[in-house]
């Protein structure tokens, strides 16, 4: 894969996107996936000594050290009504109705 980006690359992702942009917000949007990507090959450069144990957040906290876990409560909502009065369609039991979206096979 190449190191940048280009504009004919990106205008086949926007398109398979299905995007609609301006120029100007097609090329600013690409040139911040290139800034990104190269702070991805920054880290890639980045070396790791052989062994180093795989942590979820980068600090491998001892189990004494580390916070409890909180409660899992159900807590609702104080103004539910007023919530769901900004959906678009809601159903009698206060759920919000979504569109169907309509699947393609793709070959």
């Amino acid at each position: 894969m190449s190191e940048e980006i280009t504009p004919e690359l990106f205008a086949r992702l926007v398109e398979l996107a299905a995007l609609e942009l301006t120029p100007e917000e097609a090329e600013y949007l690409r040139r911040e996936l290139n800034r990104q990507l190269d702070a991805i090959h920054q880290l890639e450069a980045t070396p790791i000594p052989e062994g180093t144990p795989i942590t979820s957040h980068g600090v491998p906290y001892p189990r004494e050290r580390r916070a409890p876990l909180r409660d899992d409560r159900w807590q609702p909502y104080p103004n539910r009504d007023a919530l769901l009065a900004q959906a678009p369609e809601t159903d009698p039991e206060g759920y919000v109705v979504v569109p169907d979206i309509p699947h393609e096979t793709l070959e």
